[in-house]
């Protein structure tokens, strides 16, 4: 299988109202955490964050950090708590600018001050999780993530253990990220609800990595009970082959087909070949029979090929006839007109089966050209044509594969040859 692409998932900031931002930075003024107590933000200096807002969102960002610069320039008169607001709004307004080294410097600043309410801690370092993720900075993620939840008093919820299975995926600490993964997914459970389904990607991909091929398919068949798509059910099947549950790699493979999922041309070659796997040659010829003349396939010769010998494997060798003449046709050697000769003669075509060979021969490119040579000798010998027989078994014998065999038909042509003689004779 091949290795999974993980999307990541990370919470956009989002550019807030200057309602938003001065609300909760009213809210936060009376907060205290248990050891440091947060001093209170001025009036003047609320006005100011509240007019930089204010002509931000009303699409002047350079005009709205300038008022910023103003207050940065006296800041010497800010208080901590005022320090970490003023860092926040340029935090929020470089993010705005798509500025994400700006921004992921200032929310640092704003963590780096000491008496700020406990919330604005929990969220700069949350933000400065996810800019990190974004700029695909995965230790450092892991690492704002270890401080975020140290301090973190709420348990995590399924978005945020996902957030955690995916910055340690993308760190390579598969075991770490199943285990946060799976979180979520019990916390979806416990909630009744339905995992999402990047969620269970994201689990199959852990398993895959871990090596748990069993794990793996599991989760593909929850991928194919609650978001039926065609790739899933195509991995499913891969899967079961994969750990050796081979009638259900062939039923799941085959239900896909049923429910229009397979249409590329190597899937359709994937299912004829499981049918051939299972001992089912006709459906595998059918199949490939209606993949070429709908187009879904192309008719070369190597699906000619698989086509015709399905027909024969199903003993159906006369429905492989027309295959293997159009594959002739095509071809740029006698190797199909080899295998004509072989199914006239089990058909007892005599002639036919003469002159097929002597294409092949003609033709050239043919691998067993002694077998040719046989097959003309075993029409001869049909047709009562004994010495056309004993000379194409003369040439048989004198190619190494097909001597022995060669030698013991000269031996019984000559034999039969012999008694026919004696009868006229007789007579």
């Amino acid at each position: 299988m091949k290795k999974l692409m993980i999307t990541t998932l990370v919470v956009v900031l989002g550019y807030v109202t200057p309602t938003s931002v001065i609300n909760h930075a009213l809210a936060q003024v009376q907060e205290q955490t248990q050891s440091v107590r947060v001093p209170a933000m001025r009036n003047r200096v609320y006005t100011q964050f509240a007019r930089a807002q204010k002509i931000a969102d009303e699409g002047n960002k350079a005009e709205g950090l300038a008022v910023l610069d103003s207050v940065k320039a006296r800041i010497s008169s800010l208080n901590e708590y005022e320090r970490a607001m003023l860092w926040n709004f340029y935090g929020f307004m470089h993010y705005a600018n798509d500025d994400l080294a700006n921004a992921i410097a200032n929310f640092n600043k704003v963590v780096a001050e000491q008496a700020i309410p406990q919330s604005l801690r929990l969220s700069t370092l949350y933000s400065l999780a996810q800019l990190s993720m974004q700029q695909e900075q995965y230790q450092q993620t892991i690492e704002y993530l270890t401080r975020w939840q140290a301090i973190n008093t709420e348990p995590l919820t399924a978005n945020q253990h996902v957030l955690f299975a995916q910055v340690y995926y993308q760190n390579k600490q598969y075991q770490q990220s199943l285990t946060s993964i799976e979180r979520a997914i019990e916390i979806a459970e416990e909630n009744s609800e339905l995992a999402k389904e990047n969620w269970l990607i994201l689990q199959r991909a852990n398993y895959y990595e871990l090596g748990q091929p069993k794990q793996v398919t599991k989760v593909m068949e929850a991928l194919v009970h609650h978001y039926s798509k065609p790739e899933y059910w195509l991995q499913l099947s891969g899967m079961y082959g994969e750990i050796g549950e081979q009638e259900k790699q062939l039923s799941v493979m085959e239900t896909a087909y049923q429910n229009g999922f397979i249409s590329k041309p190597q899937d359709i070659i994937s299912l004829a070949q499981l049918y051939r796997l299972h001992h089912v040659p006709i459906k595998a010829a059918m199949l490939l029979s209606e993949a070429i003349d709908t187009g879904a396939i192309i008719a070369n010769e190597k699906h000619l090929a698989m086509q015709a010998q399905a027909f024969i494997a199903a003993k159906e060798s006369t429905k492989s006839i027309p295959v293997l003449k159009k594959a002739a046709e095509i071809a740029e050697n006698g190797e199909f007109d080899a295998q004509l000769a072989q199914v006239y003669l089990n058909l007892a075509h005599w002639q036919l089966a003469i002159d097929a060979a002597d294409t092949a021969l003609k033709r050239g490119g043919v691998e067993r050209t002694g077998n040719l040579h046989l097959i003309i000798g075993m029409a001869y010998f049909n047709l009562a044509k004994f010495n056309e027989s004993l000379l194409a078994f003369k040439e048989a014998e004198n190619i190494t594969s097909s001597a022995k065999m060669a030698k013991q038909w000269t031996k019984y042509v000559e034999r039969e040859q012999g008694q026919q003689l004696a009868m006229l004779a007789r007579e």
